[in-house]
């Protein structure tokens, strides 16, 4: 028999204030059905495809048929999507007569087990003209890509509407430490103990420059999504707002654009952007010496079956080193898994 204090945690019964679900183990499920349709209808209904070929305007909906929810299961959060959707749409011909055409665009599969990438868009046309047929192609090339950016608006924002409250916290307010509640409090609490450990970097004079050591910190890790969800999650202002669980001001996500995050913990500006793959960031923590930054570069690889992010940061402070690296892990990539279910393990 165990000892008290050493039975296995995954059995011992957490206290919580409204005694739900303790420490979050059982399965617990949102519907997102009806949100999604309204969702869905809010970003296709209306949408206008621009071109040589003429001008298209998607109209009311024909079929929306699906399901969508999420789940949390032992503290990771699970998201399932399966939409079929046929759409009208109407144009007018860039000719001199204004030919007027209509169709319907149809996705067959919109589901969490597609790249939105390949998700198929099909189209079809009632008029048998080469005013129509050009208008066709201009559907299925170039609003194809407009309508998958607008699928991928939809597939985020479920994610970040519906994660929230799905970890619950405990009686003391506490969640799993794999998704910190408040990740700026956190650091800030971490500073805190830095400058009572008395380290240099927190007791420096502003007007002095100060000359410390540095080390490069590297880190691998793998997210069950694809690498333009992942690029998504670390440049699309609200979707770092809902990992980081704070206000990101500024955010800036261009070439020399600034960025603060965790409420200034952590702040820099974007060096290189190369979408989908490749991020470089000067990047600093509040309590480091005045003016001084590392330099962060993330890249991206996708596999058949996960991403691959790799990180090399260089000009670290060596005593910071192990810090901002298990900073790293608890406070983005745990994070961004929890928050968007981009868990590689899903039990």
């Amino acid at each position: 028999m165990a000892k008290w204090g050493e039975g296995d945690p995954r059995w011992i019964v957490e206290e919580r204030a409204d005694t739900k679900n303790v420490n979050n183990w059982h399965w617990t499920e949102k519907n997102a059905n009806n949100w999604s349709k309204d969702k869905l209808k809010s970003l296709l209904t209306g949408l206008k495809i621009d071109g040589a070929a003429g001008l298209v305007e998607l109209k009311d909906f024909v079929s929306i048929n699906g399901e969508a929810s999420a789940s949390n299961r032992k503290g990771k959060l699970i998201f399932f999507y399966e939409w079929e959707l046929k759409i009208n749409w109407t144009g007018r011909v860039n000719t001199e007569d204004m030919e007027e055409v209509s169709g319907t665009i149809e996705i067959p599969n919109l589901s969490e087990e597609q790249d939105i990438c390949d998700i198929e868009v099909m189209v079809t046309v009632k008029d048998k003209t080469s005013g129509a047929d050009a208008i066709k192609e201009m559907i299925r090339v170039k609003g194809a890509e407009v309508i998958r950016e607008r699928l991928a608006n939809y597939i985020d924002t479920l994610k970040i509407e519906f994660s929230q409250g799905m970890i619950l916290p405990t009686t003391k307010g506490q969640t799993p430490t794999t998704k910190p509640t408040s990740a700026s409090a956190n650091l800030a609490n971490e500073f805190k103990q830095t400058s009572i450990s008395g380290s240099n970097s927190s007791s420096a004079p502003a007007s002095k420059p100060v000359k410390i050591e540095t080390k490069k910190i590297s880190l691998k890790e793998e997210f069950m999504c694809s690498k333009e969800e992942l690029y998504r999650a670390l440049t699309e202002q609200n979707m770092v707002q809902a990992f980081t669980r704070s206000v990101a001001n500024p955010f800036e996500v261009e070439v020399g654009g600034k960025f603060g995050l965790f409420n200034g913990m952590i702040s820099g500006e974007f060096q290189q952007l190369a979408p989908h793959d490749t991020l470089v960031q000067r990047w600093r923590m509040k309590h480091w010496p005045e003016g001084h930054f590392s330099v962060v570069t993330i890249k991206l690889s996708q596999s058949s079956n996960c991403t691959t992010l790799t990180l090399s940061q260089t000009g670290v402070p060596s005593a910071e080193a192990d810090r901002t690296k298990e900073g790293w892990k608890n406070y983005y990539w745990n994070s961004i898994r929890q928050t968007f279910g981009y868990a590689v393990n899903i039990f």
